[in-house]
């Protein structure tokens, strides 16, 4: 297949915008790490008018997908992991070019994942996590248990890529093998949600407790990133909090994140008046009694 499709990846590694070209081959039949596709052609690009383009062909019987992607999108997804399967790609893919050795040099960051990329990627896994475990127990106490068991099992996956992140590894699609060398515990809780014959009222007790008992105890390292940002200023509205540059990578999940980190101490409410004497701007700093 590689001598196939080389004048297509060739033409576009002559560019001068090329980073490096990776090739993915599916070996297994039920295996979708390719997304369905026999072939995948994973292009990275310095810059391009479309952050993402997609091109999909036909050689015989064979489905081929070629996606052109830019590095400041590519490092988007590895920062947050809405695209897993880029970091397998990367890993195992097969590298047909690479400019100045970009792709050999963004494999060993991953494989070192340094340490401020990981207290980035610590604080945006467990925004995440704050968040599926808040709402599953807001379903849970309602009676609605299957809901709840659906924010349950994403929270223990948040819980789970936080435990890979901690020991220094990168969290890849197959998120439970690794989970399952380095925190037992987590993968026990994750093994009993999934398979006990308990009923699901009874599943989701036991684990909303164990679960309190281990967000509790990585709030400090979870916090650690956007309490670092806050240090940076006295006060924060809401807005700039969304604004910042690092902080905006949490999207949704900050202000859920924030409040939690309110409930807890980290971070105090600072209330400024506004135009009418009986309403305040809510404004937000850290509690230097906290201690990071």
């Amino acid at each position: 297949m590689e001598q196939v499709l080389r004048p297509i990846y060739q033409e576009r590694a002559s560019q001068p915008n090329t980073l490096g070209v990776i090739l993915v081959e599916k070996h297994e039949e039920k295996s979708n790490v390719t997304d369905t596709f026999d072939t995948v052609l994973l292009i990275i690009v310095k810059e391009a008018d479309t952050p993402v383009f997609t091109k999909h062909y036909l050689y015989e019987d064979n489905k081929v997908a070629l996606h052109t992607v830019t590095e400041k999108l590519l490092r988007k997804w590895l920062l947050i992991g809405s695209n897993k399967k880029v970091v397998d790609w990367i890993f195992f893919g097969k590298i047909l070019f690479d400019r100045n050795e970009f792709l050999h040099k963004l494999k060993i960051e991953l494989q070192e994942f340094p340490f401020n990329g990981r207290k980035i990627k610590t604080g945006i896994q467990f925004s995440k996590l704050i968040r599926r475990y808040l709402e599953g127990k807001e379903y849970f106490d309602k009676g609605s248990y299957l809901d709840a068991y659906n924010h349950v099992v994403d929270s223990l996956h948040h819980l789970g890529r936080l435990s890979i992140i901690d020991s220094g590894l990168y969290p890849e699609v197959t998120v439970w093998g690794q989970v399952k060398k380095i925190e037992p515990a987590i993968y026990k809780l994750y093994e009993e949600l999934v398979t006990s014959h308990e009923p699901i009222e009874k599943r989701l007790e036991l684990l909303f407790l164990a679960s309190e008992f281990l967000i509790h105890s990585r709030t400090q390292d979870g916090a650690r990133h956007i309490i670092e940002v806050m240090k940076k200023k006295e006060a924060w509205t809401i807005q700039e909090l969304h604004d910042h540059s690092e902080l905006v990578n949490y999207s949704v999940d900050l202000e859920v994140f924030v409040e939690y980190l309110v409930d807890k101490g980290f971070i105090l409410i600072e209330p400024v008046i506004a135009k009418s004497e009986m309403i305040f701007h809510r404004h937000y700093k850290v509690n230097v009694d906290a201690l990071l």
